[in-house]
């Protein structure tokens, strides 16, 4: 299973294209494009229900996925549509307030991650508590993926400790984090690659002890 190269050709064609005349006349290829990532999660579901009991095979694909259809309200950017696909896999969908998976699919730039973005305040305290207390053992569900406390996202950072910590914390500069985040980025061959699905499937697996490390500080 993987992305058809029609479906990074039409996102292509829309990033040259943002407009609505010219997705109106290619509505056709949108829907065909639409399906093909629908599918994808789909698959990229069931893989998920394997390992992380927190995924199950009720979720649907059209709940994860993110409406093409930009927000333009409130931006400088008015072009209309989005340039690639992305969707967050959880319980609740794209929806959930927890730690979950998340797929983008766009030409150049392709990524599969797992984490918590932005948790609410509580959830935030409660990770940051978990991480001081615990240090030792995350850096262990890090290793076990192969990974260090250096892969996860400084995207949400803060440039000052969060309150009720000091700079000489041993695990500051993680405590500073806002987002829990690991992610990898993908080639377009990659996701248009016949082992698409396994390659990142293979990621997530890698992932998943970390995701449950956050789970965990959360009683969940």
């Amino acid at each position: 299973m993987h992305i058809a190269k029609e479906t990074m050709s039409f996102l292509r064609e829309l990033r040259e294209n943002n407009n609505r005349e010219w997705f109106i006349a290619n509505k056709n290829a949108y829907d065909k494009a639409q399906a093909n990532v629908k599918d994808f999660i789909t698959a990229l579901i069931g893989e998920l229900t394997t390992f992380d009991p927190h995924i199950n095979n009720e979720i649907k694909a059209s709940k994860c996925l993110f409406r093409i259809y930009r927000d333009i309200r409130f931006s400088k950017d008015k072009t209309p549509y989005k340039t690639w696909f992305a969707a967050g896999i959880s319980v609740d969908g794209r929806k959930l307030d927890g730690p979950e998976y998340y797929l983008h699919i766009g030409p150049e730039n392709n990524f599969i991650a797992a984490g918590y973005w932005r948790p609410e305040k509580q959830h935030l305290e409660a990770i940051r508590q978990e991480i001081d207390y615990n240090s030792a053992e995350l850096v262990k569900v890090l290793a076990e993926g192969d990974f260090t406390i250096a892969d996860l996202s400084v995207e949400d950072k803060l440039k000052r400790p969060p309150a009720g910590y000091t700079e000489d914390d041993p695990n500051i500069e993680v405590l500073k984090l806002k987002s829990f985040i690991i992610h990898r980025s993908l080639s377009d061959a990659e996701v248009t690659a016949p082992n698409a699905l396994q390659n990142m499937v293979d990621i997530t697996k890698r992932i998943y002890p970390f995701k449950q490390f956050i789970h965990q500080a959360l009683d969940q």
